[in-house]
Formats: C-alpha cells, structure tokens, sequence
C-alpha cells in the first residue's frame, strides 16, 4: 500500500499542517494510517484516508456541519473504503444518510430513496488523487478493461428498498 507523509497531505487535502495534526492527532477525527514515532517522524496517510479527508472538508466548508459529532461515521467510511478498489470509486457517489449509515451509490442509476441524504460525488477527489499517488486511471467508456479490479467482500448489507449497498 502506497503512503504519503503529511507534507503531500496537505497538498491533497487543502488542509494546513496545523489542521491536519488537529483532525488527525490531537481530536483523532480521521486517524492516520501510520502515527508519527516521534518528534521529527511524519505520519503517513493512505489514499482512502486522503479521500476521507477531503469529504470531511467538504462537509465542514459547503455544508458547515460540525465534524466531531460524525466520528462515528468517519470510522464507518475508513473501514468500508478499505475494502473498495480505487477503480471502483469512479463514477460513484458517496450518500450520507445519518449517524453512521452510508451507501455507495451510482448516480447514473435511477435510485429511490426512502430517507433524506447527503450525496457527495466522488470523482473530483479521485480525479485530485490520480497525481498524488500513481493510481490507475478508469478505462474509458468505450473500452473494457483487461483485468478489472473489483472491490473486496465486507459487511455490506443490500437494502430492499433502494436497491443499493448500505453500510455502517
């Protein structure tokens, strides 16, 4: 798994060092995939924990919602984004629908919602996370891929009623 330190953090998120020690250290909002060892040692970040992070400044900049009382949920979405490949993400959008529960959902389906939710899309962020981190482009449309990477089982729950997964 490819890391980066905070320095490229920063870059990718748009967060200043002091607000990424602050999410990630002092208040563990968004813990990084490897702590510091000490004075002078950076911790290192995962590019599932970047994305995370560059929800959460969305949720916190557009939406203005206070990000301490949704640590549930970003727990929740770090464990799930483990178990989805990169390529996997592209064209998706994240659906936040209260307390810990999200969906990955494609925005391109025609989907019924039974709740209220917060839907972010997530190929701006992934599109920003190409560069930091030598990961695969999608194919395009008219091309198939030669070996397709496919997310990994997790809890995921299929819900009857929107026809899409919902986890947490």
């Amino acid at each position: 798994m490819q890391l980066v330190t905070t320095r490229d953090a920063t870059r990718l998120t748009g967060l200043s060092t002091e607000q990424l020690r602050e999410w990630t250290s002092r208040r563990a909002l968004i813990p990084p995939d490897v702590k510091p060892k000490g004075h002078g040692s950076p911790a290192r970040y995962s590019w599932q924990t970047i994305l995370l992070l560059r929800l959460a400044v969305v949720l916190r900049d557009r939406f203005k919602l206070e990000l301490q009382a949704h640590r549930d949920l970003f727990a929740q979405l770090g464990a799930g984004l483990t178990h989805e490949s990169f390529l996997s993400l592209w064209g998706k959008a994240l659906a936040l629908h209260g307390g810990a529960q999200w969906s990955l959902i494609d925005p391109r389906d025609e989907v019924v919602f039974t709740d209220d939710c917060i839907l972010l899309r997530l190929d701006p962020h992934l599109q920003h996370l190409l560069d930091g981190f030598s990961l695969p482009k999608p194919a395009s449309v008219s091309q198939f891929q030669l070996f397709p990477a496919l997310g990994m089982g997790g809890d995921r729950v299929f819900n009857d009623l929107t026809g899409h997964r919902r986890h947490g």
